[in-house]
């Protein structure tokens, strides 16, 4: 297992494309930092700290290190400390993968790489939707206004960058509260937002990673927005629905969650919790709501035109490049689920009346853009 010192005594002077992901531990940057190892670039991980460290981010960053990591321990709030890391490991590319809660803490980053001077690109937590065309109702309107704030710092100070767009996670799109890509597809029901006719586009955990490492060396996406919209997955809520029953060879109910259904729960989440004052956002549960309805009511993937001159596509950008279709991962959800006989057997029961008041739960709401 490799790990690091900021002296950089483990260097090696021959390596280039030194790239540095920090958040490595979540479900993107855990596939982000697989894909630059796979790719052979020397690929440090900042990990907060060697201890206290919730078991499952303990195992990524235990199998990262295996593969090939090399682990360099610290906080990206600390000015000092990165600016030595960055100087010592001779680091050409950052990626920030980190959690919603810690936007604004990119700042100190971006000052640290500015002092520098050495860094070739730098790709700050988006990946989720274009946050500056995007319009969610609140509390998912404050966290995308923190990431415009970190985007104009970015502009402001001169660092060359490519903001990663890659829309929904290739899942059924609700999690309650927690990642969608830890819950497999509904057994049970299906929670249809709207009409369920706002198509969005769906991408592979796998195809995040391995298209953001191609963006990193391409110099058409220096200082560009890429975009994620491979036309095979971009499908509604209805069509994804009937694409999971033929998988799993059944209909299912389908429950209606209207649109001010979603607006009264975005209120609701976004008010002072239970218990707690004074008044806080919570991260997920507090945006589900917010940007499930941008989403599959206001259409934000797809409501907007890719004219302006900082826009690249990736599907234009490598046309002999494949992405996992959303039936090839549902595929891999079945295999899963046919693997316990008895939740596939297990028959519904559930009347329409449970079902309503399932659906009415705030933790029964769905979010596939990435919070972070």
């Amino acid at each position: 297992m490799k790990s690091a010192h900021t002296n950089g005594s483990s260097l090696n002077e021959s390596e280039t494309g030194r790239t540095l992901v920090i958040g490595s531990s979540g479900f993107i940057g855990r596939f982000i930092t697989e894909a630059c190892l796979e790719s052979g670039r020397p690929t440090y991980v900042l990990v907060r700290s060697s201890s206290n460290s919730p078991s499952t981010k303990a195992t990524t960053i235990k199998f990262l290190q295996d593969k090939g990591a090399i682990i360099i321990y610290g906080s990206i709030t600390n000015q000092e400390f990165m600016e030595k890391v960055l100087r010592g490991y001779k680091i050409e590319v950052v990626i920030s993968a980190v959690g919603g809660e810690s936007i604004l803490d990119q700042f100190t980053l971006v000052e640290a790489i500015k002092n520098v001077h050495t860094v070739k690109r730098f790709l700050p937590s988006e990946f989720g939707h274009d946050i500056d065309r995007a319009e969610p109702v609140e509390p998912g309107l404050t966290m995308y206004e923190q990431k415009r704030k970190v985007r104009r710092e970015i502009e402001k100070c001169g660092i060359p960058y490519s903001y990663i767009c890659c829309n929904s996670i290739a899942a059924w799109p609700y999690h309650d509260n927690t990642h969608p890509a830890d819950v497999l597809p509904p057994l049970d029901r299906f929670q249809i937002y709207g009409d369920g006719t706002v198509k969005a586009y769906f991408v592979a955990g796998s195809d995040i990673g391995k298209f953001t490492v191609m963006s990193i060396n391409d110099e058409r996406t220096l200082n560009k927005t890429v975009h994620f919209q491979p036309p095979s997955n971009l499908l509604n809520m209805n069509e994804i629905a009937s694409l999971w029953e033929t998988k799993i060879g059944r209909m299912l109910p389908r429950v209606t969650v209207a649109e001010e259904d979603l607006l009264q729960r975005a209120q609701v989440l976004s008010a002072n919790p239970i218990g707690t004052n004074p008044p806080e956002m919570r991260i997920p549960q507090s945006v589900v709501a917010a940007i499930t309805h941008d989403i599959f009511i206001n259409g934000c993937q797809i409501n907007f035109s890719m004219d302006k001159p900082t826009d690249v596509e990736v599907c234009s950008l490598y046309p002999d490049a494949t992405f996992q279709t959303i039936a090839e991962c549902f595929d891999d959800f079945a295999k899963k689920i046919f693997g316990n006989a008895k939740a596939v057997s297990k028959p519904v029961t559930t009347s329409n009346n449970d079902i309503c008041e399932t659906a009415a739960k705030p933790e029964a709401l769905a979010i596939t853009a990435i919070c972070t």
